[in-house]
């Protein structure tokens, strides 16, 4: 049975450190309802591996996925803070106001910034 996409968790990334991360648009096959996600962890040398991990198991839940895009974040879990910025080599650079939006939804007693700098 197909999955519903409120089902789909915003936010998937690991507790600490600078990684990658991408903004997916998730949304059922034809259908015009889309949720948008955060994915990133340590593990993902490239930004692509992230999604290749994301969209198998989307698909097989019925779901479709378009990168909208990359960059990074540094999340301190002891400070409660989360830093996103950068940009995908591959996927370009995500509208880090939209994920800072999502991430705030999750992370509701943290600081949260984002800036255009690479580094």
């Amino acid at each position: 049975m197909a999955g519903q996409l409120e089902a789909v968790r915003e936010v998937e990334i690991d507790a600490d450190g600078t990684f990658k991360y991408i903004l997916v648009r998730v949304q059922r096959a034809g259908g015009a309802e889309h949720r948008d996600v955060v994915r990133g962890n340590k593990a993902a040398e490239f930004h692509n591996h992230i999604f290749e991990k994301l969209n198998p198991e989307m698909k097989k839940l019925g779901f479709e996925c378009k990168c909208l895009g990359g960059g990074k974040i540094d999340h301190n879990s002891k400070d409660k803070k989360l830093r996103v910025f950068g940009l995908s080599t591959g996927y370009g650079k995500a509208d880090h106001s939209v994920t800072v939006e999502i991430l705030k939804r999750v992370y509701k007693d943290y600081e949260i910034t984002w800036s255009d700098d690479k580094k």
